[in-house]
């Protein structure tokens, strides 16, 4: 049973972080990290993301501009874009170094004790970087709900609200966990390796002819 579920374990672990991964990239350059209503004008829809400020209109589209400086951005902006370009950048190398350690791939059959460490190493990396994708999307959604209730800014002043990129910053953060657990729970799974499989037939077929040999009269 454990020869059938361990590489199928694995494989969904494969996707997962494969999807996390791509969720993460996503996130790093979807514009709305947080959107904005006018009461004013409900035509227009304005969204803030790491990289730009943009404006939705009913009838003219969206038009986008991007930020002038990386210093004059606010604290969590700044720092949400080093900690994406990590999560995206360790995610990428989890995804080389787990597909090298898969029971289903072929290369480096003989040398079992590097595949599983290749495995662990690339589980432990998804951990790392669905934690430093869920970071920057939790402090811009902190602060957004701070600033939204703060009572010292004037009711007539509009208030940012959740935009679409943090939800999926949390659901690429949850499939990296996730996809990192599969593969490192594998490990602790039980293992058989074919030189075993191919010892125990030999020697089932040795039992059988000297079962013959001693029948014959």
């Amino acid at each position: 049973m454990a020869l059938v579920c361990r590489p199928t374990v694995q494989l969904s672990g494969m996707l997962f972080s494969l999807l996390g991964w791509v969720l993460s990239c996503l996130t790093t350059y979807l514009p709305q990290w947080k959107n904005l209503n006018l009461e004013l004008n409900e035509l227009e829809i304005w969204t803030m993301g790491l990289w730009q400020a943009c404006v939705v209109q009913e009838e003219g589209g969206m038009q986008c501009k991007d930020f002038d400086s990386f210093l004059a951005l606010p604290p969590e902006l700044r720092i949400s874009r080093i900690l994406m370009f990590a999560s995206n950048g360790l995610g990428l190398l989890g995804l080389l170094l787990s597909g090298f350690g898969l029971d289903c791939l072929k290369i480096g059959e003989r040398q079992q004790e590097l595949k599983k460490r290749l495995l662990l190493l690339g589980g432990m990396l998804f951990w790392v970087s669905g934690i430093t994708a869920i970071v920057p999307v939790s402090w811009v959604a902190h602060s957004t709900v701070q600033e939204f209730w703060d009572e010292s800014i004037p009711d007539i002043v509009p208030r940012w609200d959740f935009g679409e990129a943090l939800f999926t910053g949390w659901l690429a953060g949850f499939c990296l966990i996730l996809g990192g657990s599969l593969l490192n729970c594998t490990l602790c799974s039980a293992e058989v390796l074919p030189s075993s499989v191919h010892l125990a037939v030999a020697e089932l077929q040795d039992q059988c002819q000297h079962l013959e040999t001693e029948s014959r009269p």
